[in-house]
């Protein structure tokens, strides 16, 4: 059992939902990811969602786009985030971490070489918001070598043929996209999100995380009700972009925010 199966049993167990938060690495400096890492558990983290920071955000809204652009200008790399979190493994060994990005870097690396180096960093597992599941095989194939997750996104429009296929090939959890568009969305319909859970949870064991429109603690209490995990991220990624202080007050910021939103699942 790797670390996100564990983590996801764990929670069963105590009758406790994840919380899922995302940032992108690099962001607002290169320094301080790693301390942000370990603030976002400080703040009742389960499983960190890491951005690899990229040119073309396509899925991505205005915020989480800015938060590459900030990266980028310190040209942090697909190396550069696995280093992050091989140094973030010298002191958190339970907590995984999932890479969030584009396919273009790791086809760059090379695919065997991108997951060996992935689980030598300590990576669990990987969401490539542009690779479809019928196009993923070869990818797949050198994850499962590694024992590496492989995290595919479910929306509103997706068939249930599509559904199927996802579900077969998914490892770790399903991601639903709560909101058509991009990242940052806020037109979230509570009851719309509830059925389309219930329905997908009638195709698969797989725990199944809510992203996106997620923006305070009402509504993280809310998605928490019927899912398994909340996923956080424009929200949090905004707070980090527009904080104008050092970096003591951004971890002290972004550790508060995380414990509000711990606060309101634990209470869901």
């Amino acid at each position: 059992m790797n670390r996100i199966s564990a983590c996801f049993e764990n929670l069963r167990r105590s009758g406790r939902k994840a919380l899922i938060p995302f940032i992108t690495a690099g962001d607002p400096e290169p320094a301080a990811t790693l301390p942000l890492l370990r603030a976002l558990v400080q703040g009742g983290a389960d499983i960190i969602e890491l951005g690899v920071p990229f040119s073309d955000p396509m899925a991505d809204g205005p915020v989480i786009q800015r938060s590459s652009e900030r990266a980028l200008k310190h040209a942090v790399s697909l190396r550069d985030v696995l280093a992050i979190v091989k140094t973030f493994r010298e002191t958190d060994s339970h907590t995984p971490i999932i890479l969030m990005g584009y396919l273009n870097p790791v086809e760059i690396m090379g695919y065997r070489t991108f997951a060996a180096q992935a689980h030598e960093a300590g990576v669990d597992g990987v969401l490539l918001v542009d690779l479809p599941p019928e196009e993923s095989e070869a990818l797949q194939a050198e994850l499962k070598r590694f024992d590496l997750d492989q995290v595919f996104l479910l929306s509103p429009t997706t068939s249930d043929e599509r559904l199927d296929e996802i579900c077969t090939r998914a490892s770790g959890f399903l991601y639903y996209v709560s909101l058509k568009g991009v990242t940052g969305s806020d037109r979230l319909n509570i009851e719309d999100v509830a059925g389309r859970i219930a329905h997908i949870r009638d195709r698969t064991t797989l725990p199944v995380g809510v992203g996106f429109g997620i923006k305070d603690s009402a509504s993280a209490r809310a998605v928490a009700g019927f899912s398994d995990a909340v996923i956080i991220g424009s929200a949090l990624v905004e707070r980090i972009g527009l904080f104008s202080g050092g970096l003591e007050g951004l971890l002290a910021e972004v550790t508060d925010f995380l414990s509000q939103l711990r606060s309101a699942l634990d209470t869901a």
